[in-house]
């Protein structure tokens, strides 16, 4: 998905901005970058480095003196280099956006026959960013260039700007990405992490609304569009991308979570020694099931992560299947002779569970039961690319249903309702296929309940293919 931060202030921004983009490090695994604007010589600092086998701080920490300047902007993606500066009509400005455009070559072949030119190609690729600031520029007004991407971008787009005159945050139109500004003395910040701001010392002071336009410094800010009527969000943010503390419409990450699971632990029959979560966003979720339930909260797995900073992808699928497992080391002291209940945020392909139940067994686990905090995965995201499919049939559900019915698209409304014998027969597929003792989904109703906002508001086009 991605995230990104930026701080306009009294003083130099360097350290602010610095550790603000690290704390969205858990959004993106390919490309870092951060740009600052001296004031004095009027130009722009920049660097970007690749982050897919590091630290983000690593790649930054030995080249922080060079940042000048009391604003800037920060980005971790996991896409496309960023930040972008450009020289236009506008004006001088640079750019971080959270993009996930599914029309992205039709866009870059209409302006090349404009007569655009790409300068920052992405392996070999059209970069995205790059594509938003052309964008922009064919407006009047960076209002108005910044409705243009609104309305041409298919999927979703969440802006950032840095220019000599403030920063100017742009979320996307229907609010698929969260942006949150905060405030403390001599000094404003936005961010896609509200985690960014405690250690800080920033206090939120609004969430931006969907399609909302806000320019601000230091000192002021000024809202260039009010926020549109319709709002999307996505429900993994809470789910799974979420950093436990970070807030989103003032609904906490861990608070969700932790309601999720204690509602099932409240409803489920199933008799267990110990809850324990998959880390880290099984985690809140088996705290919660832990206390519904009145059975002890246990780390049967704990992540390991000195070594293993993030989930790369290597080209070859038996190491990507290993790299997979390797941050998740199981404890044969508390599984032993144990019939254990672990939560986790979803089944996506489940070669991780395959592996995972597996070893669990083999380190003396009497019983795996799994529970999962949102329904099954029948479609794949085209809003954020939560799942990176590139077809609905790299997910489990699909691959059944093709079993079942010969066609992965068939009938899929009574796979998706968790009332009918299709529904039933699919998820005890899942759960025979991987071994486990029991296994359930959480229910589109409870998880829209645990999160609080209207289903309207809510994206669940994964689980229910409703746009």
């Amino acid at each position: 998905m991605g995230g990104f931060f930026g701080v306009s202030a009294k003083q130099p921004c360097v350290n602010d901005l610095f550790y603000g983009v690290d704390y969205n490090s858990h959004l993106g695994t390919r490309r870092a970058g951060m740009v600052t604007f001296d004031q004095e010589q009027q130009k722009f600092l920049r660097s970007i480095h690749n982050i897919e086998n590091s630290y983000f701080r690593t790649k930054f920490e030995e080249e922080l003196d060079k940042f000048v300047g009391n604003s800037g902007i920060g980005v971790i993606s996991d896409n496309e280099p960023q930040p972008i500066i450009f020289n236009s009509r506008l004006g001088k400005f640079a750019i971080v956006t959270v993009n996930h455009i599914t029309n992205k070559d039709e866009l870059a072949q209409e302006m090349l026959d404009k007569n655009h030119h790409f300068a920052e190609l992405s392996s070999g690729n059209i970069n995205p960013t790059e594509l938003v600031a052309l964008l922009i520029t064919e407006g009047e007004t960076f209002v108005e260039g910044i409705n243009n991407v609104f309305n041409k971008v298919k999927g979703s787009c969440s802006i950032m700007l840095l220019t000599p005159e403030g920063i100017i945050v742009a979320r996307d139109k229907l609010g698929r990405t969260p942006i949150i500004i905060g405030k403390r003395d001599g000094a404003r910040a936005a961010t896609s992490e509200s985690t960014s701001f405690p250690n800080l010392d920033y206090e939120i002071e609004r969430f931006v609304g969907p399609g909302e336009i806000i320019r601000f410094t230091a000192d002021s800010y000024e809202r260039l569009q009010a926020p549109g009527p319709e709002m999307k969000i996505c429900a993994f943010l809470w789910v799974y991308y979420g950093f436990p503390t970070s807030c989103y419409e003032n609904r906490n990450v861990e608070d969700v979570r932790f309601k999720i699971g204690y509602k099932m632990g409240q409803k489920d029959e199933s008799v267990v020694d110990c809850a324990c979560g998959i880390p880290d966003s099984g985690t809140g979720m088996a705290i919660g099931y832990a206390e519904g339930k009145n059975v002890p909260f246990h780390r049967a797995i704990s992540k390991y992560t000195p070594t293993w900073p993030r989930s790369f992808t290597p080209s070859d699928q038996s190491r990507r299947s290993l790299v997979a497992k390797m941050k998740l080391i199981p404890n044969r002291f508390i599984l032993k002779d144990k019939r254990v209940l672990f939560c986790d945020d979803s089944i996506v392909r489940g070669t991780q569970l395959r592996d995972n139940t597996r070893v669990l067994y083999d380190m003396g686990a009497k019983e795996v039961h799994m529970r999962i905090s949102c329904p099954p995965l029948v479609y794949g995201c085209k809003y954020i690319g939560f799942t990176n499919s590139k077809s609905d049939m790299e997910l489990i559900t699909r691959r059944i249903i093709e079993e079942f019915e010969g066609d992965p698209s068939k009938n899929l409304d009574k796979y998706i309702d968790h009332t009918t014998p299709c529904y039933a027969r699919m998820v005890e597929a899942i759960r025979e296929r991987f071994g486990l003792t029991s296994l359930k989904f959480n229910t589109l109703d409870d998880l829209i309940a645990a999160i609080d906002l209207p289903k309207c508001k809510v994206c669940t086009y994964c689980f229910d293919g409703k746009e």
